[in-house]
């Protein structure tokens, strides 16, 4: 038996890909000055390779136990098709849109009704309800306003005190706004703002969700696995019934923390292109180089749930199921706070509100731990069969095969059946 994969405990790195040539190339933070220079990660810009395509993280690295980070990656390089800010009638920004998202994922067109997604992120984006707005303006999208109650901005305390705005984290609510509008566009949104990055705020954040009657709750960040965590899990992501989206992470093999939760459903990435295929689309595992994909392997702490049989860890495996992460395949969004108008952006900070939204077009849940219900119904799945992030041991902790891998789960979804009871 191999020995449970760990996340790496040195630097993180800036990644860029060329399509036309297929080279990756890495800009590395070494060891312990990662911590030393993470306020910097947001504003470096990853080097492009030729032609390629070149994005950075929108939020600083904190390796530091009981913090956490987004996991969203801003593509810095992409021609925008669009008038920079505003709608643009009659004309498609760049990225993947609503259109693609339900199509790629077999997906209803009016999902959501009687839903309420939640979306756990930290700080304050100030101008996150018009962005939105813009967003769903753009392509045709019902209004969800605070006005009308569709759309809730709170504190972690789940009043009106919100916290201290940050330009990187007002990427990712902006990215998590717009997913789940995509995929769920007639769900009501609540969006809790912790205080800070830590994981007792952001986990306080979760119950202020489920307090407020979310039914669903996205948390697209993650941070090092540690002793504490099971205490976490029981304090702050123990809500039956309710599912509870996490990403993985874009750090390739190794896991994070709450993905590691046998509590929630640990989100993987992968590449996403049109094909000429039945489908009309195809799905690799999302991996710029070694240190840089979906996150996935074996928890250091974590127990293992009753419902996940796979042999290569003898606790908590991750992932659970995928959807979109690779920047270079990534999705439109529209922040006015720390950026211009219209973004591409990926990451599996992408991929978790996605399937956030595919909850919430399942309609109501009685699952005490929905993740459960995907194991029982693997046949509703697209299965991700090739690509990989590293090379370990059992490989498919780190490959796509067919059936469960680590990068990409049970595989991305399908229609609803897989999220459905």
């Amino acid at each position: 038996m191999h020995a449970p994969g760990h996340p790496a405990s040195g630097g993180r790195t800036l990644r860029t890909t060329s399509i036309a040539t297929a080279r990756r190339v890495a800009v590395p933070l070494l060891g312990s000055a990662a911590l030393a220079v993470s306020g910097l990660l947001a504003a470096l810009p990853a080097q492009a390779a030729g032609h390629g395509v070149a994005w950075t993280r929108t939020c600083a690295v904190d390796l530091t136990p009981g913090h956490a980070f987004c996991n969203a990656l801003h593509v810095t390089s992409s021609a925008e098709h669009v008038n920079a800010k505003g709608v643009t009638p009659n004309a498609t920004p760049s990225g993947y849109g609503p259109s693609d998202l339900l199509s790629a994922y077999n997906l209803p067109a009016n999902g959501g009704a009687g839903q309420t997604v939640a979306i756990v992120d930290a700080y304050n984006d100030p101008n996150a309800a018009a962005d939105l707005a813009t967003y769903r303006s753009q392509y045709g999208l019902p209004a969800c306003t605070t006005a009308s109650g569709c759309l809730k901005i709170v504190g972690e305390t789940g009043t009106s005190k919100l916290p201290r705005s940050n330009s990187g984290w007002a990427g990712e609510i902006s990215l998590d706004l717009d997913m789940v509008s995509a995929v769920a566009p007639n769900a009501h949104i609540i969006l809790v703002e912790a205080t800070s990055a830590s994981m007792t705020d952001l986990g306080k954040s979760v119950n202020t969700a489920v307090s407020l009657g979310a039914t669903e709750v996205s948390n697209s960040y993650g941070g090092s696995e540690s002793s504490a965590d099971t205490s976490y899990d029981s304090t702050y992501f123990n809500h039956p019934g309710i599912p509870i989206t996490v990403s993985s992470g874009d750090g390739g093999y190794g896991v994070e923390y709450p993905a590691a939760s046998p509590n929630v459903t640990a989100v993987g990435g992968t590449s996403l292109s049109k094909a000429s295929n039945t489908r009309g689309w195809s799905e690799s595992v999302w991996s710029t180089s070694s240190t840089e994909g979906a996150g996935s392997g074996c928890s250091a702490y974590e127990p293992k749930p009753s419902w996940q049989t796979d042999s290569g860890c003898s606790k908590r495996t991750v992932a659970d199921v995928s959807a979109v992460a690779d920047p270079a395949t990534g999705v439109a969004v529209y922040q006015t706070y720390g950026a211009s108008g219209w973004s591409v952006y990926g990451g599996t900070s992408v991929a978790a509100p996605l399937i956030a939204g595919v909850y919430a077009d399942a309609g109501a849940h009685t699952a005490s731990v929905p993740a459960k219900n995907l194991y029982a119904n693997t046949a509703s799945l697209n299965d991700v069969t090739t690509g990989s992030t590293a090379s370990c041991s059992p490989a498919y902790l780190c490959t796509a095969e067919t059936g469960y891998d680590g990068p990409t789960g049970l595989g991305t979804p399908n229609g609803l059946t897989a999220f459905t009871g």
